[in-house]
């Protein structure tokens, strides 16, 4: 199948599908908070023990990602979904045997990183520039970040309910015959980008990209202003369950937060793919990270209650994953879409790099403390940080981009 055949499904097909494995891609990774309280105690670690894994794993997903974007661009998208499917399940059903640190590590951390991405919704989102038309891929971002979200809704309290009725073990076991079903979708984003010279733009090499990007300023910006995105989601993923039950309150509590900031995502990612065509792409990501710091403030600063969690939950899902369709946006305007995965790859390995500091810490400072005060101030300075990095961000296309005959 060509990439011209592959342009001539129906675009609803392509975002569908596309969504679906975003779904299937995202929704047992956003569970792992859930897995802490039982293998910690079953196998008689700390929650550093844990932590640790985890934010091996979103190092490793950071690290992986960058090669994952080169491989889709150079051999095509539908070949790394299948490898990262099969590495993922492989990585669950290992985890669900691992009874030493070391191995958990490997299994939960490592092999689980790359997994994901290899079959990561950022890769998704790169096949829809390629697919799609100019005029529906913002829409396309935000639709394909809500259905991340989708997967996070969904696989909370499935993973929940399949941890009460069968166990840790098991419950991963399930999970990793579920994310089998990608590789059966993945040929639908057979194909992979090639130079248009009909749109004025000079051929690269993948050296010459690379160089191009870390050489602009803007790019730069917008790799450290992800670095801050990836340590707020993912610490409060791994981190709000346990945080919540240490306040006595009733652990099913922590799944409904984690499964309510999915939701209220779908609503804010989506917003944001829609408003993405329409306003500045960096103005909205200062408004996003500022708010995010403002959300916390006011979470931690009032009594922790049911009400409370819901209502920080609802409000931090407008503001989760909203940053993905303006940052893929930005690095599609500014570069084009010859090496958008390897680009976008690079900004998400900074996301990662954050990931991996937000959970490991919130674990060191959570055993050093005894409670998680430390991370959230933290976590809040890094939203004001982020809110005035992006604002000098140049919304255009570099040079070499520009018609030949402008």
């Amino acid at each position: 199948m060509t990439d011209t055949q592959q342009s001539r499904l129906p675009y609803g097909l392509i975002i569908l599908l596309g969504c679906f494995v975003a779904v299937v891609g995202f929704g047992p990774r956003a569970t792992m908070g859930f897995f802490l309280t039982p293998v910690t105690v079953e196998n008689g670690w700390s929650r550093e023990v844990f932590s640790l894994a985890i934010a091996v794993q979103n190092l490793a997903w950071g690290v992986a990602a960058p090669f994952a974007g080169m491989l889709a661009d150079r051999f095509g998208t539908a070949r790394v979904l299948v490898l990262g499917a099969v590495a993922y399940a492989l990585s669950l059903y290992w985890m669900s045997t691992a009874t030493d640190p070391l191995a958990f590590t490997l299994s939960a951390g490592v092999l689980m990183g790359v997994g994901i991405a290899g079959c990561g919704f950022f890769l998704i989102l790169a096949a829809f520039t390629r697919l799609l038309p100019a005029h529906l891929r913002s829409v396309a971002f935000g639709l394909g970040t809500a259905a991340g979200s989708m997967g996070q809704f969904i696989f909370a309290p499935l993973s929940q309910w399949l941890l009460s009725a069968f166990g840790w073990r098991e419950t991963l076991v399930i999970m990793a015959v579920i994310v089998l079903i990608i590789p059966f979708i993945a040929v639908v984003f057979r194909g992979k980008p090639t130079f248009n010279a009909s749109q004025g733009q000079a051929d690269q090499t993948m050296t010459e990209a690379l160089r191009e990007a870390f050489g602009h300023n803007s790019y730069i910006l917008l790799v450290f202003g992800f670095f801050v995105c990836g340590w707020h989601v993912a610490f409060i993923t791994t981190h709000l369950p346990p945080f919540i039950a240490d306040f006595g309150i009733d652990a099913k509590w922590g799944a409904w937060a984690i499964a309510l900031i999915g939701l209220f995502n779908m609503a804010g990612a989506f917003t944001a793919g829609i408003l993405g065509g329409k306003m500045s792409l960096r103005y909205m990501l200062s408004f996003i990270y500022l708010s995010r710091a403002v959300v916390i403030t006011i979470f931690i600063i009032l009594p922790i209650s049911v009400p409370s969690i819901l209502a920080f939950s609802a409000a931090m899902g407008l503001l989760w994953l909203s940053t993905v369709p303006p940052t893929q946006g930005l690095v599609t305007k500014m570069f084009g879409t010859r090496y958008v995965a390897t680009l976008f790859g690079f900004v998400f390995l900074s996301h990662q790099i954050g990931a991996f500091l937000g959970v490991w810490l919130g674990g060191v400072l959570y055993d050093t403390y005894g409670n998680y005060d430390v991370i959230w101030w933290i976590s809040i300075a890094l939203g004001i940080f982020a809110a005035l990095i992006h604002w000098p961000i140049r919304e255009e296309a570099v040079e070499r981009l520009q018609p030949v005959d402008a």
